[in-house]
């Protein structure tokens, strides 16, 4: 098991609405056009994860959890790793319900995407001052 965290802070406009993935982004700023954004200010985008982690999703077996924690708030997400993960975006990382993968993507055919976020974390991750964790696990 090889297990990665990254930090990120709630923005104003995080709107968590989108039906196909989830981002969170190194950007300080968020327009309400970003609707799959749940955090800003990362501490990591994809090039920064850790190198076995990254080694590990490169492969069709494996198995991804992403748990998205804030406040006493926490949401779990599985997927899957692929071979086509290139993981070199320097600014953010997606994770997505498709197979479609760029640079971004961190992984694909999750089975959540930010318009599954609960409401109620989404509520929380309005406030610029709340600090989330998204770990990242892979067996």
């Amino acid at each position: 098991m090889v297990q990665d965290d990254v930090t990120f802070y709630g923005h104003p406009n995080v709107r968590s609405l989108h039906a196909k993935t989830i981002e969170i982004t190194k950007d300080e700023q968020l327009t309400p056009r970003g609707d799959c954004i749940i955090g800003v200010k990362a501490n990591k985008a994809c090039v920064d994860l850790d190198e076995a982690l990254k080694h590990r999703l490169k492969s069709n077996s494996a198995v991804v959890r992403i748990e998205v924690m804030v406040g006493n708030e926490s949401v779990l997400i599985s997927g899957m790793g692929d071979p086509r993960l290139s993981m070199l975006n320097s600014h953010d990382i997606v994770i997505r319900r498709t197979n479609f993968a760029c640079p971004r993507t961190m992984s694909v055919q999750c089975d959540k995407a930010s318009s599954e976020v609960p409401r109620k974390m989404v509520k929380i991750l309005q406030d610029p001052d709340i600090e989330g964790i998204f770990r990242i696990t892979v067996e």
